[in-house]
């Protein structure tokens, strides 16, 4: 097949829309569903992230994109019983990729909703069940086992977007877009992201564990394909909080942490504890979690409608105990698709656990930011390589 027919473009007066190839035949079958030209931007980011994140870690990846930006990503590393609690998870049967995709889900929740899925690997049956419980608008992925497909394509009234891809498939190395009626041309990004990114080492803690290594790599390769600017918060092979598109540093960083800090404040005890009205939906749950952490949960008890949502009225989870446990976490990685230009990223990024840092470097105030780090006894290592996307 060589071009593709869509709906409409971004917007549906934005027709006529297609997709389709210059040379040769379009790398990707669909199995199911009708998708969309914002669907195709989605798939085609997604699964070049983990694709590269598999090669460059050798662990089953995943990912769950909105908007052409990652919410979450994630290897497939085994999950706790306190993760599968807060991803929901019902199921005994958890294969690398499935629990590559629940982490990547998990990593924001509110954002995932309505996203597109990316596996690295074939689609399994343990996957497609986990896949069908949440709201979902597609999937891409090297292939799916007969068990698997059926599974999905009951999803959505049988409407659900199945995409297969072709994994050998590599893209010509210079790309066009067009503009305003103006076609823009450049290299493919190609640009390999390993840990001999992360040699050069510039604070007075020169110690990256093996973990820490790990997590800048997951953090880079989530930076590569999410638009800039942008940072990526990750713990233990999994992103924790993607900080998108923002004009400023600073708010990168604030935003990517505040997520990574929710991520962390659903584990709590409290958390933990909420006991939901029979039969509610996993949004619904989703909603009510964000708002019982968030600063609004007073009013919302004062407005007395947590009964729609709660079976018994839930004690408040304090500023001062979500400070507490947020200052408890540890270990955690932040990476950055071009340099801090301040130290405030810094300053910030420790407030949610943060102990390694990787980051292009270049800035005419890097020394600032070197002394910033070396207060706290953060690692931080230069990789000199930018990694805008846009």
């Amino acid at each position: 097949m060589k071009e593709l027919e869509l709906k409409y473009g971004c917007n549906p007066n934005q027709k006529p829309s297609r997709i389709f190839m210059k040379e040769g035949e379009l790398p990707i079958e669909v199995l199911n569903g009708k998708p969309g030209y914002i669907n195709f931007c989605d798939a085609f980011n997604s699964w070049q992230l983990v694709k590269e994140m598999k090669e460059a870690t050798g662990y089953p990846s995943a990912a769950s994109f909105k908007h052409v930006s990652p919410a979450g990503a994630a290897i497939g590393l085994p999950l706790s019983d306190v993760e599968k609690q807060i991803y929901f998870v019902e199921q005994d049967d958890l294969s690398p990729i499935a629990c590559a995709y629940i982490r990547a889900r998990g990593a924001d929740r509110l954002c995932s909703y309505g996203d597109w899925a990316a596996l690295s690997d074939v689609c399994d049956a343990a996957t497609a069940t986990y896949l069908k419980a949440e709201v979902s608008d597609g999937i891409i992925a090297p292939g799916y086992t007969d068990e698997a497909l059926e599974i999905l394509k009951t999803k959505r009234r049988g409407t659900f977007n199945v995409v297969k891809v072709d994994p050998n498939y590599e893209p010509a190395p210079i790309e066009y877009r067009d503009i305003f009626g103006v076609t823009f041309q450049q290299g493919h990004n190609n640009f390999k992201i390993s840990a001999d990114l992360l040699q050069n080492v510039v604070t007075e803690n020169k110690e990256l564990p093996e973990q820490a290594k790990l997590d800048m790599i997951v953090s880079l390769i989530t930076l590569k394909y999410t638009q800039s600017n942008s940072v990526c918060y990750v713990k233990n092979g999994q992103a924790i909080g993607v900080g998108a598109g923002q004009q400023s540093r600073i708010h990168c960083t604030r935003l990517a942490g505040s997520k990574a800090d929710n991520w962390s404040l659903r584990q709590h005890p409290k958390v933990l504890g909420l006991q939901f009205v029979d039969n509610i939906r996993r949004p619904d749950r989703d909603n009510a979690i964000d708002i019982y952490i968030s600063d609004e949960y007073e009013d919302v008890l004062a407005e007395g409608v947590w009964q729609q949502t709660f079976k018994v009225k839930p004690e408040v989870l304090t500023l001062e105990e979500k400070k507490a446990w947020i200052a408890q976490q540890s270990g955690v990685t932040v990476g950055s698709d071009a340099f801090f230009p301040f130290g405030d990223n810094v300053e910030r990024a420790r407030k949610s656990g943060v102990a390694y840092i990787a980051q292009p470097g270049g800035s005419i105030r890097d020394d600032h930011v070197i002394d910033t780090c070396n207060k706290y006894g953060i690692a931080m290592a230069f990789t000199g390589m930018r990694l805008f996307h846009h």
